[in-house]
């Protein structure tokens, strides 16, 4: 049975965890291992995470499926002071994916969007991640791309992709 729950500071060792095993699979192809060491660090040092859930109003939901962790998705409503949800973040473990876990946890934003005014939810997706195809299936569109220099040499290079709530 599949529960979506929402996080709290004392989860944040369980979204390490998830994000530790999906990303070497999510990006391995596409980023560096440099890279994909230094972001994990940078966005989900216990830090990194404390901060975003006190200081930047970013939300978390974590799926449960038969009472152990499957995914996790992040948002913020009201970006930029628009009335645009911003997804942050949406990963499954490897071993669940399939199983509509990412489709319950994009769903669960999108309703929480629809409840707070939110007119349009966002995300931006490596350009060359497959994910993109999940996203255009739940009814994202491209709306541009941009390019974010996050230290270190590294760049994000990004889709922007949003939908109508």
């Amino acid at each position: 049975m599949l529960h979506l729950l929402p996080a709290h500071l004392r989860e944040i060792p369980v979204i390490q965890y998830i994000a530790k095993e999906t990303w070497p699979l999510t990006f391995g192809k596409i980023l560096s291992p440099q890279q994909i060491e230094y972001m994990l660090d940078m966005m989900y040092s216990t830090d990194a995470i404390t901060r975003q859930m006190t200081e930047l109003n970013h939300k978390y939901i974590i799926a449960y499926s038969d009472e152990l962790p499957a995914g996790y998705a992040s948002y913020e409503l009201n970006y930029k002071n628009e009335p645009i949800v911003k997804l942050h973040k949406i990963y499954v473990l490897p071993t669940m994916q399939g199983k509509s876990i990412g489709k319950a946890l994009m769903d669960e934003v999108c309703k929480i969007g629809k409840v707070s005014a939110q007119q349009f939810i966002s995300l931006n997706v490596n350009r060359d991640n497959n994910a993109i195809q999940f996203y255009e299936r739940v009814g994202f569109i491209k709306v541009g791309e941009e390019d974010i220099d996050i230290g270190n040499g590294f760049f994000m290079n990004d889709a922007i992709m949003q939908r109508k709530l």
